[in-house]
Parts: structure tokens; C-alpha cells; sequence
């Protein structure tokens, strides 16, 4: 594995060259706002420069053109689109005003990797993965610290790729921390398949599940939240701090052995061979594939997952979370 640092990056390397960031959104504010704080030269390419994500870019003081007119005088242009809008808006608003020798950069490899897109050869292709979400980003730029993220390089037209690569991800901070070599399709599966089988899906449905358990079992809701809820920030915070084997040093012993048994039996072959599925589907482009479909037809299916809102287990975490004010996102 190979990490860089800000030791490794040309402070020349971004100087004097004009970065478009298509989007302002999660990602997209954190890496316009951190590269202008770095002295980048900014600009915001957004669908409708005066609505919704273009307007708060221009309130932030940014210049927003719509997307090709970024486009086109961008020496950088980064991508920091939704994956499923991003083959229609490359295909219409970004492949036909890349001028060859300029640089393309993405967030996430997904549209690149599974092919619905195919940036030219005669362009500079990378990518800088920032291990976390973009308010982050930029929580820990202004703490004058950084995230850590993955850099890769697609495809190296100039001979400078990965020096703009390095300059670009060490202007959002991240140099600070560690930027580690990878290459699209690392980056891609295995962030599709943590967010799925680990992060998005898999622990938001044991928690689910955990929750009904209790309720099932005649307990009340508000302690039911709090514990398969609240306090799993609490555990995931000691595992994030020193490992999980630090996180069993912290807890009591009751904790830890009643853990040991339980995990044998939640996460047992049948669920193992099950993740091994949801990689396998991952890595085929199934899911890319599923997930493009679904936006062509106007996204039925990501509509009705949405519609699947626990109210039960909502309304408790309001009455909970109304105990403690100061826990509420502010803003």
C-alpha cells in the first residue's frame, strides 16, 4: 500500500489552473469551499445556476455557470454529481467540452468503473475518494486537520495526472492525514459493498430489527432506542478511537462475553455467504445496473424503499433526542 502525504505533493501542481466543481452538494461544497480556502482558483458548474445548490454556491460567494460553460474554460473539471445522474450529464454537458490535456476527476469511481461512462484517452483521469461525508470534509479542514482518502489514476494523457491528483486531494486537507494509492475499481466495489452490507444497509437493519425485538417483547420504546439506537454511536465511537479491541477493554464483562455469543450467532454462515452474494452482484454491475434502470424509469424502486419509514422507532428517537437538545445537528 502506498500512502502519500502533503510531503509528496507539488504545490505547483494546481497553480494557475481553473477548477470546475460540478455539484454542490455533499460532497461538492466541502471540496469547492476547502480548495478555495487552499488559494484554488473555483468555480461551481451547476444544472440551473440560479436555483436550489447553484444559488447557495453563489451566496458562498462562488462563481456558477451552468455545466458546460464551466466546462469548457475548466483546466480541472471534478465530478461530485449523484452516480445515477452522472452518465446523462457527462454524455450531454462535460464529454463534448473537455478540451484534451485538461484533467476529469470523480469522487466515486462507479460511473467509470461499470462503463456507463468512457472518458477519453486524450484527458487526464483520477479520482479522490474522501473517507467520509463532505460536512466532514470540511469540519476537519477547518480544525486544521484533514480526512484521509483514496487517489487513483485512470488514465495519464499529460504525464501530470497524479500530481494534479496529489495537489487536488492535499488542497482539501487530506494530505494531512494520508492519501492512499488505489485504482477505480478498488475503490468502487469495496465502498458499494461496505455502504451495503455494512453501513447503510446491514446496521441500520440490525438496528431496526433489534428495536422491534424489544417492542415485540413489551418493553418500552424509549429504552428500546436507547439501547439498540443511542448507544451504538458510543460503541462504534470506541472502535472508531482504538480498534474494537479497545472498544472490548472499554466495555464490562458482561458486555464483551454476552458480545462474543451473540455475534457467533447473528453473523453466521448463512449471512457470511449472503455478503458474499451482495459482493458478487457488486462487482458483476448488477447493482450499477439496477440502480441506472431504476433512474431511467424515474427511480420507482428507490421511491419505495423510501416509503419504508419505521415510525415507530422515528418518533421514539424524537422523544429522545428531545432530552438531550444539545445532541441536534444545528443548522
Amino acid at each position: 500500500m502506498t500512502v502519500y502525504t502533503d510531503m509528496d505533493c507539488d504545490p505547483a501542481a494546481l497553480q494557475g489552473k481553473k477548477i470546475a466543481i460540478l455539484g454542490y452538494g455533499n460532497q461538492g461544497h466541502a471540496h469547492a469551499l476547502n480548495l478555495r480556502d487552499s488559494g484554488f482558483d473555483v468555480i461551481i458548474g451547476a444544472r440551473d445556476p440560479g436555483q436550489s445548490s447553484g444559488a447557495k454556491a453563489r451566496d458562498a460567494g462562488f462563481m456558477v455557470l451552468p455545466f458546460a460553460e464551466a466546462v469548457t474554460i475548466a483546466d480541472i473539471v471534478m465530478m461530485t454529481l449523484p452516480d445515477e445522474v452522472i452518465p446523462a450529464i457527462y454524455e450531454s454537458a462535460v464529454a463534448p467540452f473537455l478540451r484534451p490535456g485538461s484533467a476529469l476527476g470523480f469522487a466515486h469511481g462507479l460511473a467509470v468503473h461499470f462503463g456507463a461512462i468512457r472518458p477519453a484517452e486524450d484527458v487526464d483521469l483520477f479520482l479522490i475518494g474522501p473517507k467520509g461525508a463532505g460536512r466532514w470534509l470540511r469540519a476537519e479542514y477547518l480544525a486544521g486537520r484533514g480526512l484521509a482518502c483514496l487517489i487513483a489514476v485512470g488514465h495519464d494523457a499529460t504525464g501530470a495526472t497524479m500530481q494534479i491528483a496529489l495537489g487536488y486531494a492535499s488542497g482539501l486537507g487530506c494530505g494531512r492525514a494520508g492519501m492512499v494509492e488505489t485504482s477505480f475499481r478498488e475503490e468502487c466495489e469495496t465502498d458499494l459493498f461496505g455502504e451495503q452490507a455494512v453501513l447503510c444497509g446491514g446496521i441500520p437493519a440490525l438496528i431496526a430489527a433489534g428495536y422491534d425485538t424489544l417492542i415485540e417483547a413489551g418493553y418500552a420504546p424509549e429504552v428500546a432506542y436507547f439501547e439498540c439506537v443511542h448507544e451504538a454511536k458510543l460503541v462504534v465511537d470506541l472502535m472508531f478511537e482504538a480498534g474494537p479491541e479497545k472498544m472490548r477493554q472499554a466495555i464490562s464483562n458482561t458486555a464483551e462475553y454476552g458480545g462474543y455469543l451473540a455475534g457467533e450467532a447473528l453473523v453466521d454462515d448463512r449471512m457470511r455467504q449472503t455478503m458474499k452474494t451482495i459482493l458478487t452482484e457488486i462487482q458483476s454491475g448488477a447493482f450499477a445496473q439496477r440502480l441506472f434502470d431504476d433512474t431511467r424509469k424515474g427511480s420507482p424502486d428507490l421511491m419505495r424503499f423510501r416509503a419504508h419509514r419505521h415510525d415507530g422507532l422515528e418518533a421514539a428517537g424524537e422523544r429522545v433526542r428531545a432530552l438531550m437538545p444539545w445532541l441536534v445537528e444545528k443548522g
